[in-house]
């Protein structure tokens, strides 16, 4: 029998960030925040215009990372969709509308985590 190897934390980011694109989410990046938190390894953090934008990226990313074998432990902000995080524990994604992204600005509170390169979105 072959076992399938899960995905690092890496690899999903990455494809959680592709996933996004395909969804057209605005201004994608994964920060790598190993060295700088001990929560989690990877935040995903994109922007869609309009609540309805935000709630079918943020459906499109689970529904393909659940495809994978990565299946959300948490998941909040669908009441509104100003904000849905997806909590995988060792990934977190990030789905804002635009207005909310600013506010809580977090490319800044994590300024000092480095900015993974993604084949595809640059």
């Amino acid at each position: 029998m072959v076992v399938k190897k899960k995905l690092t934390s890496r690899t999903a980011a990455r494809r959680a960030a592709l996933f996004a694109t395909q969804k057209q989410a605005i201004d994608i990046i994964v920060l790598d925040l190993r060295k700088v938190a001990d929560f989690c390894d990877y935040f995903v953090i994109c922007s869609g215009a309009v609540d309805v934008h935000v709630k079918a990226i943020y459906q499109y990313v689970e529904e393909e990372l659940t495809k994978i074998g990565w299946k959300p432990r948490h998941t909040e902000g669908t009441e509104n969709y100003r904000w849905v995080l997806l909590d995988y524990i060792d990934l977190v994604v990030h789905v804002f509308q635009s207005d909310a992204r600013g506010y809580y600005a977090l490319e800044r509170l994590w300024g000092d985590a480095p900015r993974v390169q993604v084949k595809g979105l640059e």
